[in-house]
């Protein structure tokens, strides 16, 4: 629908993601809500191919991206010499926005923060059940009742934050929130030994970490220097029994060495990421009884998207009423984000 057509002095906004998505991201009563601060083009549904940019984005100042979008190219831009603002109801924009973008001056915003509710939730359920070594304890449960040594309680294990991400952050305030008394390390260069503790944690270099924690959960971006930051000589450290969880990007872990250790029944894995993604059938990741994979279902899904949607349309008031944008990401900031 177009919105507000009566009302040339409002920006003309597009909205381009998977057209078999924006129903969810973006519901009637969001773009209701959308049609008072802007005249919004019309929205591709159904499960069409994915959506392209219309007709309407010559037009547009703002644009409102989701999964599914094309990335923001020279020459897509191009076709867009009004747009001021990204808008991306969805998490990282790294392959969204190109240089153009920057060099162009356009304004850039990211739902991260409320996609990172549902990994967080996502990442403690990871957790609870990783402190009981819940599938090794599975696994042996066809064999008979598990010996005593093996059902240990989970209280007071130590967990290990391997980078201060949102995620990170939300992983943490969660656990120390939380009356299970885990004691809780951080391993972050970004971060000092001050906001550490802030965050009711210690602050310690990766193998440390991984010597002294039960279990270690991943939740830096990928960079170059955390590409294979998790190799065989970390995960050799962690302690018989440990655990991994990565619900962050999967070239952080050299999965040769975690297929490795996990194979030999040392350490259990929780991975909703994998390198490569998705892995190949019949990898020995996928069969193994201590290791759960799941394909990327950590971040928002189903009914959960909504709040992307919600996310965006405030991020469109603000911007047009000039406030400042809770989720703007800057090209300085973008290389040391997910």
């Amino acid at each position: 629908m177009a919105a507000r057509p009566d009302r040339p002095d409002l920006p003309v906004a597009v909205c381009v993601m998977d057209p078999s998505i924006v129903g969810q991201v973006l519901p009637a009563e969001l773009r209701e809500r959308l049609s008072a601060r802007v005249r919004l083009a019309p929205v591709q549904e159904g499960s069409a191919p994915r959506a392209m940019f219309p007709a309407e984005f010559a037009e547009a100042e703002i644009l409102i991206s989701g999964w599914g979008c094309p990335r923001l190219t020279p020459d897509v831009l191009a076709g867009a010499p009004r747009l001021r603002a990204v808008m991306h109801a969805a998490g990282t924009v790294k392959s969204l926005v190109s240089d153009a973008v920057w060099e162009r001056g356009i304004v850039v915003s990211s739902a991260a923060d409320a996609n990172a509710g549902p990994v967080v939730a996502y990442t403690l359920a990871l957790i609870a059940l990783a402190t009981r070594r819940t599938l090794t304890m599975a696994a042996r449960y066809e064999d008979g009742w598990p010996a005593s040594e093996y059902r240990s309680g989970a209280d007071g294990s130590t967990v290990g934050i391997v980078g201060a991400s949102r995620i990170g952050r939300g992983v943490l305030a969660a656990l120390r929130r939380s009356d299970a008394g885990h004691r809780l390390l951080l391993t972050d260069p970004y971060v000092t030994d001050d906001e550490t503790r802030r965050l009711g944690a210690e602050r310690v270099e990766l193998a440390e970490l991984c010597r002294r924690s039960a279990v270690v959960s991943v939740h830096a971006p990928l960079l170059p220097e955390t590409t294979g930051l998790l190799d065989a000589a970390m995960l050799g450290l962690i302690p018989d029994g440990g655990v991994l969880i990565n619900t962050a990007r999967g070239a952080i872990v050299d999965t040769e060495a975690l297929t490795h250790e996990c194979a030999s029944g040392r350490l259990e894995a929780y991975l909703d990421v994998t390198d490569p993604e998705p892995l190949p059938p019949g990898h020995p990741l996928l069969s193994l009884p201590n290791v759960l994979v799941t394909p990327h279902i950590a971040g928002a899904q189903g009914s959960e998207v909504q709040r992307l949607g919600r996310y965006a349309v405030a991020e469109v008031d603000r911007w047009v009423t000039g406030e400042p944008l809770l989720g703007a990401v800057t090209r300085e900031a973008l290389s040391h984000l997910a």
